[in-house]
């Protein structure tokens, strides 16, 4: 188990420092001068060119390069161009309502797709089981604004049952969390579904019932166990993916999370917070599935095996 875990730490520390790479790169590949930005259009050449300097702007950009890196181990993401404050500041007042969104998100689609999958497993080939797999491939093919604005207009607009924009309460929790779980419900309740029916052909689940066990003593204990595995890697991927699905339902709800100061920051090209924000993302989704990896291993030996 040690020799596994080390080298799934080394895999995250490499891919942490690759994506590090690319923001930085794409970042400085953007035509923007933050200088002109940060002193406006009346500011004069030589007022630009002392505001370059002191963000080291005019340095080489090898040197801004060790310099971003430098400041990503010492936890110095920069400071907002335009508010003048810590990137780090700002993400940590927006994180904690994305981190709850995806968290909800996740729960809802937990919740949901469990029964679902384990219907359509049972009813297969029946209405039922078209019923699931129908209702989850359009789910899935829908876009995400598309839902959003659906919802919106009937529930916030003629309804008028739950507000529209803004985190102002639990109510203002439901829509976004609907909107960004119901992809995470298509691609779970397939899975499942899949999962215990490729399960309940094994020799042992007939075995089982040869022994004269009830069907809920064969599927429970026996097929949905063992079909529960794969699904563990599933969720930490889909968890991962919520923190990037965010962004465009934050944007559409106007929800104060990590994805709206993203987008707000690229439209101002605050590049710190731009970085700032895409680096965290990525870190979360990076330390999601190192834990995945870790339980997976930990729950199936073959896994630690095979590497």
């Amino acid at each position: 188990m040690g020799g596994y875990l080390f080298k799934r730490l080394l895999l995250a520390i490499f891919v942490l420092w690759g994506v590090a790479t690319v923001i930085f790169l794409i970042v400085r590949v953007v035509p923007a001068d933050p200088a002109l930005l940060i002193a406006g259009t009346d500011a004069t050449a030589e007022q630009l060119d002392q505001l370059r300097e002191q963000l080291g702007l005019n340095e080489p950009l090898y040197v801004q390069y060790g310099q971003f890196l430098l400041g990503i181990l010492t936890g110095d993401l920069g400071d907002s161009y335009t508010l003048k404050v810590p990137a780090t500041d700002l993400i940590a007042s927006v994180l904690p309502n994305t981190a709850l969104l995806a968290v909800l998100a996740c729960s809802l689609s937990i919740l949901v797709s469990f029964p679902l999958g384990l219907l359509a497993a049972l009813r297969v080939n029946r209405f039922t089981d078209r019923a699931v797999t129908f209702g989850t491939l359009l789910t899935q093919a829908l876009p995400n604004f598309w839902i959003s604005i659906v919802l919106l207009l009937v529930f916030s607009q003629t309804l008028r049952w739950l507000p529209s924009v803004g985190l102002t309460g639990p109510l203002s929790l439901i829509l976004p969390t609907i909107v960004l779980a119901l992809p995470f419900i298509s691609v779970l309740t397939r899975m499942i579904r899949n999962g215990l029916l490729e399960v309940m052909g094994e020799g042992y689940i007939q075995t089982a019932r040869a022994k004269g066990l009830s069907e809920r003593t064969v599927i429970f204990p026996h097929a949905v166990r063992n079909a529960a595995i794969p699904v563990v890697t599933i969720v930490g991927l889909q968890f991962g993916g919520l923190l990037g699905g965010a962004v465009v339902v934050e944007t559409v709800f106007s929800f104060p999370g990590i994805g709206d100061l993203l987008v707000n920051s690229i439209q101002q090209r605050d590049y710190n917070v731009v970085q700032a924000c895409v680096l965290v993302i990525a870190a979360v989704f990076v330390i999601v599935n190192l834990v995945v990896d870790l339980l997976y291993g930990f729950l199936d030996p073959r896994v630690r095996l095979a590497q």
